[in-house]
C-alpha cells in the first residue's frame, strides 16, 4: 500500500492487506458492531417480554382472587311475618247486685234510770221481745233474729285488678338484640384481604359457587368465641373461613335494652370456582 493512503485506510484494510478477505474472516470483523448492536437490542427486547408476561400475570391472579370469593354480610336476625292486629279483649262484666241484706228487728236501748212511775214516757221492752230482737239505738221492724249473717262484700268489686307476671330471666346468649355486633373496621375488606381464595380449587372443588355459613358469639368484651360452622360443602372452605373470623380481633358488642349484652352473629361467604 502507498505510504499517502496509510492514514485515510480503515484499519481492517491495513489488517487484510494482502491477504484472501473473501475468505470470511474479513466481512465478520466489519459486521461485528452490527451484529453486537442487534445482539443488545434482542436481549433487552427479551427481557422487557419476560417481565411484561411476569406482571400480567401477576394482575390476572389478582384479579382472580379478588373474583373468587364473594362476602355478603347478614345478621343472625330472622324476619318474622308481621301478624294482624287482635281486636282488644272485651271489658270484663260487672259484678252482679247482690240483694241488700235483710232488715233485723230492732229495740232501741232504754238507760236504765230510776223516775217516779208517773214520769215514765217510754217503757223499756218486754224481757219476751227482746229474745228474738236485736238491741239497738233505734226502734226498728223488720225479721225476728234468727242468726242471719250479712255476707260479705266483693273483694274485687268489678275492679279487673290483675295479677302481676313473674319477670323473665334474661337468655346468657342474645340471638335476637337491638343492635348487632359490629367490626370495627371494614369488614368486607379484612375478609377479601385475608380469605384465601384459591382454597377451593386447590383442593378439587368443581366449577360453582359454594357458599359457606359461620356462626359464632361476640361477648360483651368484643372477643369472638364459639366459631363453627353451619353448612357442610367440604374442600376446606368451612375450615378457612372459621380461620379468618378467629383471627379478626375485638368486636364492638350488642346492644339490647341500652346495655352491651353477649349475642350470637352468622356470616354467610360465598367461594367461587371458575373454569380453568
Amino acid at each position: 500500500m502507498e505510504a499517502n493512503k496509510i492514514l485515510s485506510t480503515d484499519f481492517l484494510d491495513l489488517l487484510f492487506e494482502g491477504r484472501n478477505k473473501s475468505y470470511g474472516a474479513y466481512e465478520l470483523r466489519r459486521s461485528y458492531r452490527k451484529r453486537l448492536i442487534m445482539a443488545l437490542g434482542f436481549t433487552i427486547l427479551g427481557f422487557a417480554v419476560i417481565a411484561g408476561g411476569i406482571y400480567l400475570k401477576s394482575q390476572l391472579k389478582s384479579k382472580e382472587d379478588s373474583e373468587a370469593v364473594k362476602i355478603n354480610e347478614v345478621t343472625i336476625q330472622q324476619i318474622e311475618q308481621e301478624k294482624p292486629e287482635e281486636p282488644p279483649p272485651p271489658p270484663p262484666p260487672p259484678p252482679p247486685k247482690q240483694a241488700p241484706p235483710p232488715k233485723i228487728e230492732m229495740k232501741q236501748f232504754t238507760p236504765p234510770k230510776i223516775v217516779k212511775d208517773e214520769e215514765v214516757k217510754e217503757p223499756p221492752p218486754a224481757v219476751e221481745e227482746l229474745k228474738e230482737t236485736k238491741i239497738g239505738t233505734i226502734n226498728q221492724e223488720g225479721i225476728k233474729d234468727i242468726g242471719i249473717v250479712t255476707p260479705p262484700a266483693a273483694v274485687d268489686a268489678g275492679k279487673g285488678l290483675v295479677e302481676a307476671k313473674p319477670v323473665e330471666k334474661e337468655p346468657e346468649v342474645f340471638t335476637k338484640v337491638e343492635v348487632e355486633a359490629k367490626y370495627p373496621g371494614n369488614w368486607r375488606s379484612f375478609l377479601e384481604r385475608n380469605l384465601d381464595g384459591q382454597v377451593a380449587v386447590d383442593n378439587g372443588a368443581s366449577p360453582g359457587q359454594y357458599t359457606v355459613v359461620i356462626q359464632f358469639v361476640v361477648d360483651v368484651a368484643g372477643n369472638v368465641s364459639d366459631v363453627k360452622a353451619l353448612t357442610k360443602q367440604g374442600f376446606g372452605m368451612e375450615q378457612e373461613a372459621m380461620r379468618v373470623i378467629k383471627r379478626s380481633g375485638k368486636w364492638n358488642p350488642a346492644i339490647q335494652n341500652g346495655r352491651e349484652v353477649k349475642a350470637y352473629r352468622k356470616q354467610p361467604i360465598t367461594f367461587l370456582v371458575q373454569d380453568q
